[in-house]
């Protein structure tokens, strides 16, 4: 199946930005979605969009800074974040969804945001 890259993470001061890039090993015919993880907390949705590009959906607590794009020529998946605060700070993984589920998460690429 798919093996997935994530690339792009670093420190970064708050309000600066940052591109993350998702890397396909082949073409991914269904939606791609950006997640992350704090320590201690919960894996959160950050944002999706479907195979054609057409159609995306952020989490409330991203919208309007982050833009989630995708090259199929590429087979990759971006992720710009903008106007980046500390509670942005977080390891940032990017899935497949399949059957209803996403998978074939990747390793993760860290993202911290300093105040």
């Amino acid at each position: 199946q798919v093996q997935l890259v994530e690339s792009g993470g670093g420190l970064v001061q708050a309000g600066g930005s940052l591109r993350l890039s998702c890397a396909a090993s082949r073409r991914t015919f269904s939606n791609m979605g950006w997640f992350r993880q704090a320590p201690g907390k919960e894996r959160e949705f950050v944002a999706a969009i479907n195979w054609s590009g057409g159609i995306t959906n952020y989490a409330e607590s991203v919208k309007g800074r982050f833009t989630i794009s995708r090259d199929n020529s590429k087979n990759t998946v971006y992720l710009q974040m903008n106007s980046l605060k500390p509670e942005d700070t977080a390891v940032y993984y990017c899935a497949v969804l399949v059957a209803g589920n996403y998978d074939h998460w990747g390793q993760g690429t860290q993202v911290t945001v300093s105040s």
